[in-house]
């Protein structure tokens, strides 16, 4: 499907109480979590330490690798040119040694800008302080990050019980610094340096982890000691998950294959310029900016597609059936990767939903601009099965494009920026039309945001199973090695005020009991009953905190699994049966007149 009309301008989402977010801060939602290094605990005894060193400036590169040792000298053996002259009774000669081959020298250590590693830590550490969940200090993180020289070489341990620091290898003390305040953070940091610095003169296993290495390793180890979401992202990783959020290299946001002797035109992404352009799927791509395309593989052209952003392209085409070729010019944009797809079946449209970037809510409204120009349209499925979120902010606008007004979503924590109530208005671009919502046990972050929100509003019916149950927030700061940052900052708290962390989000007609289990939700919703009502009531009554048993308990009603064909089939029967859909989304409490007022306290 494809539409060439632009967001519609009625629809916006409105956030009350938002203040405005560094240049460097994005909340996002994100579920990875980081390969964790384990650090030995410290149990040597308190060993008296040398007078504290002055710190020094940070150098800008490693200390030099130690020496081979130098090969063993050749003993000189008995001359082998001697012979035993006749009638004598000489012993017979000894063999001289062979020389042996030189002692292969270690590979040179990875040379590490250790001002580059400092600058990184203070702003880690600056980041951190005021936006985690629950309050730490500088010294609590750099504590916890510097745990990583216990794991790259068990021989190194700390010791931290008295006023000063110490690093230790073995009963031995390697270095020693006066504990700073405990908040603060470029004095934590320049400890920190000094430390891994030392260590890196000393061990051999520290010394073979090059930059990149050995800040991953600082900061697994200090997140290990928070949830499981917040992480650190190595500059080539966190490249690779921007250009997922934003776009990549610029280019006219088309899929080329090869046909034959031909490369043709295989898809057209909805975020790119040659949406709106007269190009279409099949076109075989005759020139790229007056460079002939004959001969040339579709990996060539495509590579010939890319330049520099809102750079000219101009594309010479052949569409089928037709003699002559057509011209387009284009101006290269960097294109998100499409997250949302359309496929139509008989009266009914599903919007296959991937991942929350930054044009999911664009992509959307598109697709459904297109699909309510159908008189005949009857419902719309919503698959969310499998989609692991991604951007909060567009969970909430697409969730604009359906409801009229309301809250989506409340976030809180303990910094001011990280408190917001999401509230939406403007218009439902499907007039009220039904909706089912498919989720399975992936479903998390944004896309059971976005679930919640229409079903806490009766506006969809959820079926499929229990979702992730992640309702953390996660907010990103670019280091200045071009690492990220992921920090949660903020939890999630659904319409009708209940916690999605942990709890996740109960659908109205479970399938995941089994075939059985689903044909008697059905025959009960014929019957104008809910056969999930207790498990939808206790999910809805839910408030944070909550214990782990209360989360398991209301979760076993509807464990979590893997989405199946039987969902999108079960969504259709609901759609064609007006009054099952009425009695599933009934079935939802009625909101409180107040906006829930959530505390951040643990």
């Amino acid at each position: 499907m494809r539409n060439d009309l632009p967001l519609r301008g009625y629809v916006r989402a409105i956030v009350q109480h938002q203040l405005h977010l560094p240049g460097v801060v994005l909340a996002i939602l994100l579920l990875c979590q980081p390969t964790t290094l384990h650090a030995q605990s410290s149990s040597a005894a308190p060993v008296p330490s040398p007078p504290p060193a002055t710190p020094q400036p940070a150098p800008t590169s490693a200390p030099a690798s130690a020496q081979a040792p130098a090969p063993a000298s050749i003993p000189a053996g008995t001359d082998a040119t001697s012979t035993t002259q006749p009638g004598n009774s000489a012993p017979p000669p000894v063999p001289t040694p062979q020389p042996q081959a030189d002692t292969p020298a270690p590979p040179p250590a990875p040379v590490v800008d250790m001002s580059l590693v400092h600058s990184v830590i203070t702003t880690a550490l600056e980041f951190l302080g005021p936006r985690t969940l629950e309050p730490h200090s500088s010294r609590d993180f750099t504590l916890w990050g510097l745990g990583c020289l216990s794991a790259l070489d068990p021989t190194l341990t700390f010791d931290s019980r008295g006023a000063s620091i110490q690093l230790l290898a073995g009963p031995q003390p390697l270095l020693s610094r006066p504990a700073p305040p405990a908040d603060s953070t470029e004095e934590w940091a320049r400890l920190a340096t000094d430390f891994l610095e030392a260590a890196r003169a000393h061990s051999a296993a520290v010394r073979s982890a090059g930059r990149d290495d050995l800040l991953q390793a600082f900061f697994d180890e200090l997140f290990n000691h928070l949830d499981p979401y917040s992480r650190y992202i190595g500059p080539s990783s966190a490249s690779t998950d921007r250009e997922a959020r934003t776009g990549g290299e610029a280019d006219a946001g088309i899929t080329l294959a090869q046909s034959g002797r031909y490369v043709v035109v295989s898809a057209i992404n909805a975020n790119g310029p040659a949406w709106t352009s007269e190009i279409d799927t099949g076109d075989r791509i005759i020139a790229v900016n007056n460079q002939l395309t004959a001969g040339q593989s579709a990996a060539t052209v495509t590579d010939w597609l890319r330049g520099p952003e809102d750079s000219a392209l101009i594309l010479r085409l052949l569409s089928p059936g037709r003699r002559r070729a057509h011209t387009v010019t284009l101006r290269r944009t960097k294109v998100p990767p499409e997250t949302v797809f359309a496929f139509a079946s008989g009266p009914i449209v599903v919007l296959k939903i991937t991942a929350f970037s930054s044009d999911t809510a664009e992509e959307m409204s598109q697709y459904l601009d297109q699909a309510t120009q159908d008189k005949n349209l009857r419902g719309l499925i919503i698959d969310l099965r499998g989609n692991r979120g991604g951007v909060l902010q567009q969970a909430v606008t697409a969730a604009a494009l359906l409801l009229d007004h309301g809250v989506a979503a409340v976030t809180s924590g303990r910094d001011p920026q990280s408190n917001h109530i999401w509230a939406v208005q403007g218009g439902d671009m499907t007039n009220g039309l039904p909706i089912a919502v498919l989720v399975d046990g992936r479903t998390a972050s944004a896309a059971e945001i976005l679930a919640a929100a229409l079903a806490d509003h009766r506006r969809a019916v959820v079926i499929g199973s229990e979702t992730l149950g992640k309702g953390l927030v996660q907010t990103v700061a670019q280091l200045p090695d071009e690492g990220e940052l992921f920090v949660t900052w903020s939890r999630v708290i659904a319409p009708l005020h209940w916690p999605l962390q942990g709890l996740g989000v109960m659908p109205q007609i479970c399938t995941s009991l089994g075939e059985a289990d689903t044909n008697h939700a059905l025959h009960m919703l014929a019957t104008g009953k809910l056969a999930n009502q207790a498990a939808i009531t206790a999910s809805r009554a839910a408030r944070y905190p909550l214990t782990v048993p209360s989360i398991l308990a209301i979760r076993k009603a509807c464990p979590a699994a893997l989405g199946n064909d039987r969902d999108v089939s079960v969504a259709r029967e609901l759609i064609n049966h007006p009054a099952w859909y009425k009695t599933a989304t009934t079935a939802i409490p009625d909101d409180v007149a107040s906006v829930p007022q959530v505390s951040a306290a643990p």
